[in-house]
């Protein structure tokens, strides 16, 4: 496939994993395992499956939040529930948001069924080599049904995608916070008050990211992107679709094509369930984008 067709894809069947995020029933599944609600459901929740790792693991891998917001929930979650069972109940989380938000006949539909093996299919194509977050979901047993089969696999297919593109990132010298800046000034992505809060940066933090940015002649003086920041931005999204394709080549045209079918009356489903709160996307119709920014 076309790189850029591969990337519009994945970004078309982002909300399918993404959901997992915002949904209540995540929460509550997590917290009856042990975990403390809030931010720890979420750190534990996506490493769980490499283990009871530390927080300098975390951090490195979802890249854009501070490191000082992860220490103070890994890896006291391990002393509060073990991997295994965050695992567990991330699973029985999906199932039941899925489950309330497209209704059980969807899920249980053969068109499911069909996008499940095709997403299947894909992820299995995909090499763990270099990418810690996407080698660790691939190390996981697959689910018995198929909605599961379906999330577990693009969460697979997500994790790879950005595990390239924090390769990507290091490679133009952003750092976490200065990645995460950048893409919000896109006007593309998160809306900043929730990107700034919710990845644990400070006011201070974030104007002298934008001070180094500027500084490279990425960001202006209103804090906008210049036309370098723009190329530069539009470069790593455009090598994100090409290190993110392989697995999607997989399917060929007609096999992604149909996928794509498939999970896109998903995902407007899922929106039309309100599956994203309304303040926190920008500029994609409610829906984010894929990899940690």
């Amino acid at each position: 496939m076309d790189p850029h067709e591969s990337g519009r894809l994945a970004r078309r069947l982002e909300p399918l994993h993404a959901m997992t995020y915002f949904a209540p029933e995540t929460e509550q599944h997590l917290t009856a395992a042990g975990l403390r609600p809030g931010r720890m459901c979420y750190f534990a929740g996506r490493s769980a499956a490499m283990g009871a790792v530390g927080a300098p693991a975390v951090a490195a891998t979802f890249y854009n939040f501070n490191p000082a917001l992860v220490a103070r929930h890994v890896p006291q979650a391990w002393s509060l529930a073990a991997p295994s069972a965050v695992l567990e109940a991330r699973f029985a989380a999906v199932d039941a948001a899925l489950r309330r938000m497209l209704g059980d006949d969807v899920v249980t539909s053969p068109e499911v069924a069909e996008a499940a093996g095709l997403a299947r299919r894909a992820a299995e194509a995909c090499s763990g080599a270099g990418r810690a977050l996407a080698a660790a979901h691939l190390g996981l047993d697959w689910p018995d049904a198929p909605h599961l089969v379906l999330w577990h696999a693009l969460t697979v297919l997500r994790e790879h995608r950005g595990d390239g593109h924090i390769a990507l990132l290091l490679a133009a010298e952003l750092s976490g916070v200065q990645a995460l800046v950048s893409y919000t000034a896109t006007g593309r992505g998160f809306v900043r008050e929730f990107a700034q809060a919710s990845r644990g940066w400070s006011a201070l933090e974030w104007a002298d990211a934008e001070r180094e940015l500027a500084g490279r002649g990425l960001l202006d003086d209103r804090g906008a992107l210049t036309p370098d920041g723009v190329a530069l931005r539009e470069r790593i999204e455009a090598d994100t679709d090409r290190l993110g394709a392989e697995p999607w080549s997989a399917l060929g045209a007609e096999g992604a094509a149909r996928l794509g079918e498939i999970g896109s009356g998903l995902v407007r489903a899922l929106l039309a369930a309100g599956c994203f709160p309304d303040n926190v996307f920008a500029g994609r119709g409610g829906s984010p984008e894929p990899a940690r920014r």
